[in-house]
């Protein structure tokens, strides 16, 4: 069958194009799933150039990662060793809201339901009763822990009140790639260096059947997965999918990245600080800090960012700052004919809440859900770009969130993003929130309640009532269990691990076995 043959039949050759913390995402779960298949094997090659970098921003992630690790069958400590890593149990934001303001959003609740009714309605329920209430964080174990620089992971196997939390990491996105290139290569996956410099379709139906390199190879696919970058090489460059900007609600559109050395406790959590311009992040390893600061071109000069991030480092700045354009927003289409885009090829929409990673994920688990013919059915396109889509508007919704709810009026950026016009869904569940204490849920794939919780009350959106089936609880039993639920969290916390000393027990435990491994 030629590669010009584009009916039904079992796919036989992928092509990846382009390699980073995209392209081997993508590739190592197809290596496990598809190379070793006894009647039907499917070779799949990835192409790179040695001469493009990697957009080093996405360091810190959501917990769907471990899922994704689990899946592979990752060893826990070989993959902490392998890429620097940390623990991350969610984020501390500085002076955004207002200047001063310091609030945590964490991976995890703020306490069981009572009479099934969530936990921060009974804490607003009591904030309104007594005219005050310790911050809701403070029945928040990840929280907590975060305070303390504590972790050990919950026990999920039969899990207490202590145990509603959740973890994500931090790691070297480039050794994160190289960990998954050798775990795909070693499977299978034959990786080719070099330049593309022109793509061949099908004149009839417009399929890519190759792509062909600077030196004049020419790599044959039935199914091509776009992991180019921004640039889109396959699915903007051949087949002009479209690109939906969002830029009036995200007006972010810069950001300059460096690393610096470590000289603070290992910390178990991601930090972003709102600055006149965007905002810095803060993201803790075992071999240095990764630093940033996401800002808009239009409200400062690229010289100011470039010394706002210096001045916010901890550390002695270990390179120049290396400096990155974007336009937030996505593709009109993240699959069209035989092409599928993940990663930013497929979208951006800035590192605030670590999604980027999480996008890839959620791509390449809906592409193996989907996995096509060689025919590559425009049914099966269609749902991948409705999920796809509704993911990144979720996404996209969650980060405005974060912008919209300011009472900064102390640079121009602020009252912009304070006046600016948000979309209908966001501005339904802000009102909702903002009258009820209610959280609208518009993807059920996306961040849950308590997320929401924590960043509309971190940003200072109270809500002006509380669920009324929550006054059917005796108000003297809420109290308790709020003061008993605070104690045993503050007795399990004081008992955990450093989680510097604990991250160095993994990477110790993984250099051991692979002396024994060798031995």
């Amino acid at each position: 069958m030629s590669s010009n043959d584009v009916h039904g039949g079992p796919i036989r050759r992928i092509v990846i194009v382009g390699g980073g913390t995209a392209g081997w995402m993508t590739a190592a779960p197809l290596a496990q799933r598809l190379l070793r298949h006894p009647t039907q094997p499917c070779a799949v090659t990835l192409v790179e150039s040695p001469e493009i970098g990697t957009i080093g921003v996405g360091e810190a992630t959501l917990p769907t990662i471990r899922a994704y690790n689990a899946a592979l069958g990752l060893d826990a400590d070989d993959f902490i060793a392998r890429t620097q890593a940390s623990y991350k149990l969610g984020i501390e934001f500085k002076d955004w809201g207002h200047i001063g303001n310091r609030f945590f959003h964490p991976f995890g609740d703020f306490g069981p339901p009572l009479a099934g009714i969530g936990a921060h309605q009974h804490w607003l329920r009591l904030a309104q009763a007594f005219n005050s209430m310790p911050d809701i964080e403070n029945w928040s174990v990840a929280s907590v822990m975060a305070r303390h620089g504590k972790f050990t992971p919950p026990n999920e196997q039969t899990p207490g009140m202590t145990d509603a939390y959740s973890y994500g990491f931090h790691f070297d996105a480039s050794l994160y790639a190289a960990y998954l290139r050798d775990y795909a290569v070693t499977r299978g996956v034959e990786r080719v260096e070099g330049m593309i410099v022109d793509v061949e379709q099908h004149p009839e139906s417009g399929f890519v059947t190759a792509v062909k390199l600077a030196d004049g190879r020419r790599l044959e696919g039935d199914l091509f997965i776009d992991c180019s970058g921004f640039r889109g090489l396959l699915i903007e460059g051949a087949l002009k999918a479209g690109y939906e900007d969002w830029s009036e609600y995200l007006p972010c559109n810069s950001a300059q990245a460096v690393p610096c050395a470590s000289v603070e406790q290992l910390t178990p959590y991601t930090r972003s600080t709102a600055k006149e311009a965007g905002w810095l992040w803060r993201i803790p390893l075992q071999h240095r800090t990764g630093n940033g600061y996401v800002y808009s071109n239009g409200f400062t000069s690229d010289a100011r960012a470039r010394q706002v991030l210096l001045d916010g480092l901890d550390g002695a700045a270990l390179d120049e700052p290396r400096q990155l354009r974007f336009v937030t927003g996505r593709r009109r289409q993240s699959w069209v004919k035989n092409v599928v885009a993940i990663g930013l090829s497929a979208g951006f929409i800035e590192p605030l809440e670590s999604t980027s990673i999480n996008l890839i994920e959620t791509a390449v688990g809906k592409l193996v859900e989907l996995f096509p013919e060689r025919d590559c059915s425009p049914a099966l396109a269609n749902e991948f770009n409705r999920v796809m889509g509704g993911r990144y508007e979720s996404v996209r919704d969650f980060i405005v969130l974060h912008y919209k709810l300011t009472k900064r009026n102390d640079s121009d950026f602020w009252r912009y993003c304070a006046d600016m016009a948000i979309p209908d869904s966001l501005r339904h569940q802000i009102e909702l929130f903002r009258e009820t204490g209610r959280v609208a849920i518009l993807d059920r794939a996306g961040f849950a309640e308590p997320s929401f919780v924590a960043m509309m009350m971190g940003l200072g959106a109270m809500p002006k009532r509380h669920d009324p089936l929550a006054e059917r609880v005796d108000i003297r039993a809420v109290h308790g269990h709020f003061a008993e639920l605070r104690d045993l969290i503050t007795q399990a916390v004081a008992r955990m691990p450093d989680h510097g000393a604990y991250v160095a027990g993994q990477a110790a435990s993984a250099a051991s076995n692979h002396k024994l491994r060798e031995a």
